[in-house]
């Protein structure tokens, strides 16, 4: 990553971006500890060590005169060389202490207004506008959103390739993981349901339960901190009439959301035109039993939503979102860039079966018939 002068472009423009919004509200530091935050800070670095960690195993100080990552002696030396952009100063500490960042903050430079993403009690939140900052994605971030999507696409498409009725849920996850990591893809989460439990279950976490002539598998991919989230399909067998009916009603539930986030809605107000459609197709119930999904980024949901979401989390030119509708054996996601020009789906493998549906190439089940 350190040999790529737009990795080094793009951790430059960050710190200078954070340095903006110190100035605006009166800080005097802002110390990033999540994984989301090193990634996007650092234009794509990796504080990553166990996958479902929130905090990693570096944090990143950045005052008006100077940025730092913070670490323990275990980490120095591979991030120094793998994924830390010159811009930045490492500072290593004895690992036995785990005090030490705050103590480097607090009492060795003696900073009285820090904010923090996982503010202590002597630290501040963060103010929305960082947010807003990490959700709002540049040129840089978008080529490797692109390349994310494409690649997690076509791992899912290659996993789904090799299934066979007689596979287990655990083979076909397996299978997806493999995939995703062969490509440096981080499966943060690879969910496969058989055709018996994606009636019953919205999250069909992977059993030792053959799929059957059917199965759904999600991915939540993750690469330079960035998240590729989409779901398939696959059918052994022709689909029955009700499953199209199910499969097309979540397809008109997604569009008529993506429309309004065409006009900068609000979350609270996506989260009705979802609500109201699901109602229009005879369903008021469904829309709470699963989270309809909603913006992401460097998490695989930055903010999902909801009927009380505060209304600064809305659509924003060059945002990303992953909605997903589900109903009983039916769901449809994937990554989509919204921006000035309209919509682009970034989770694209050109070999899967799609249709255009007003105006965007959307997913199909894959029919497998043997």
């Amino acid at each position: 990553m350190l040999a790529d002068p737009k990795f080094m472009s793009e951790a430059v423009r960050k710190i200078e971006i954070v340095r903006e919004l110190m100035k605006a509200h009166d800080l005097e530091a802002v110390l990033l500890k999540g994984v989301d935050w090193f990634s996007w800070v650092t234009g794509g670095g990796n504080s990553v060590v166990i996958y479902t960690s929130e905090v990693g195993v570096a944090e990143v100080l950045i005052t008006q005169e100077k940025a730092w990552v913070l670490t323990d002696a275990i980490e120095r030396e591979r991030l120094l060389n793998e994924e830390v952009p010159p811009v930045f100063a490492l500072l290593a500490f004895p690992w036995e202490n785990i005090n030490s960042s705050q103590d480097f903050v607090h009492r060795h430079l003696k900073i009285s207004r820090c904010a923090s993403d996982r503010p202590s009690i002597q630290e501040l939140p963060l103010h929305f506008d960082f947010h807003k900052a990490k959700m709002t994605l540049a040129d840089d971030e978008l080529e490797r959103y692109r390349r994310l999507g494409k690649d997690a696409a076509e791992a899912m498409t290659e996993a789904l390739s090799f299934a066979t009725p007689d596979w287990t849920e655990f083979e076909v996850a397996s299978e997806g993981a493999r995939s995703l990591l062969r490509r440096g893809i981080d499966p943060t989460l690879v969910m496969v349901g058989s055709h018996r439990r994606i009636q019953i279950y919205r999250h069909p976490i992977a059993t030792d339960e053959k799929i059957g002539d059917a199965a759904m598998m999600v991915f939540c991919a993750r690469q330079g901190g960035l998240y590729a989230n989409l779901t398939r399909f696959v059918y052994f067998r022709k689909m029955k009439e009700e499953e199209k009916r199910s499969h097309q009603h979540v397809l008109e539930v997604e569009s008529a959301v993506l429309k309004a986030c065409l006009k900068k809605q609000s979350m609270s107000s996506l989260y009705q035109v979802l609500k109201n459609s699901y109602m229009q197709r005879g369903y008021p119930e469904e829309i709470h039993r699963h989270h309809q999904g909603g913006l992401t980024g460097y998490l695989s949901r930055e903010h999902v939503a909801r009927p009380e979401s505060p209304e600064d989390y809305r659509i924003y030119d060059s945002c990303a979102v992953a909605w997903n509708p589900t109903l009983p054996g039916a769901k449809i996601e994937d990554t989509i860039l919204v921006n000035e020009h309209g919509l682009e789906v970034l989770t694209v493998d050109e070999r899967w079966p799609t249709q255009e549906y007003e105006g965007l190439r959307r997913p199909l089940p894959w029919i497998k018939e043997p």
